[in-house]
């Protein structure tokens, strides 16, 4: 049974102020979503990926990206929807009955570590369901729309969540049925399970595993890839 990573790279340069997507941006001298898909192509359980980006770049994702720098394990490329939600949908539906775990992960999410990803596919065949994040390290304070301050939160229970985020083949595709069903729209796959009262695992990720968003972040990205000695 094969193990399927379904890359979302669905987003525009809106928040980074530029014309360019966000996943086609340099960081450290290639793009950003080659620098994902080079961590997915290096971990041993994964089988396969399915690549979700906008319908008018898959021509330019095909000959710049997956041939140029030679990632050969994409099988599909998907257009992507509206939202990132539809986006992942339109990748579930090109993953084949033989699959038996699918990793669903950022593409804007360059340093996630092979070993991460195979850790999350081990937890997901044993568990069903299974997240990555790292815990709260800043006091969180639940504040009203105008500013008021209601509670401070227990940060020992708080944990921010990243990807990739795990599961049997079955139970996130019948979680993605449930949600478009009930009109239900989730900020990630792993609220989309919660729902269904399928227990979810947390796996502790890394505080390098950011997300490029802003021009600060690729900052960030940039001093990431010299710490690990990537450049120089």
């Amino acid at each position: 049974m094969k193990t399927v990573a379904l890359i979302v790279a669905g987003g525009s340069g809106k928040r980074m102020g530029r014309d360019r997507s966000k996943q086609y941006l340099m960081l450290g001298g290639v793009p950003v979503i080659v620098h994902t898909l080079r961590a997915f192509m290096g971990a041993s359980s994964i089988d396969d990926i399915v690549l979700v980006v906008p319908e008018r770049d898959i021509d330019y994702v095909k000959l710049s990206i997956i041939e140029q720098y030679g990632i050969s394990k994409v099988t599909h490329m998907i257009a992507g929807g509206r939202k990132r939600q539809d986006s992942v949908r339109n990748g579930l539906e090109a993953v084949s009955n033989d699959c038996h775990v699918v990793v669903i992960h950022d593409g804007v999410r360059p340093f996630v570590s092979e070993e991460l990803i195979n850790t999350s596919v081990m937890k997901a065949i044993e568990d069903g369901a299974v997240t990555v994040g790292v815990p709260v390290k800043d006091t969180v304070k639940s504040v009203t729309g105008d500013g008021i301050i209601k509670e401070t939160l227990d940060r020992q229970e708080l944990w921010l969540t990243q990807t990739p985020q795990t599961f049997t083949r079955e139970i996130i595709q019948q979680a993605y049925r449930r949600a478009y069903e009930d009109n239900f729209y989730g900020t990630d796959e792993a609220s989309l399970v919660e729902r269904m009262n399928v227990k979810v695992i947390m796996v502790n990720g890394s505080y390098e595993n950011i997300k490029i968003t802003t021009p600060e972040d690729l900052a960030i990205g940039e001093y990431i890839l010299k710490i690990r000695g990537i450049i120089s």
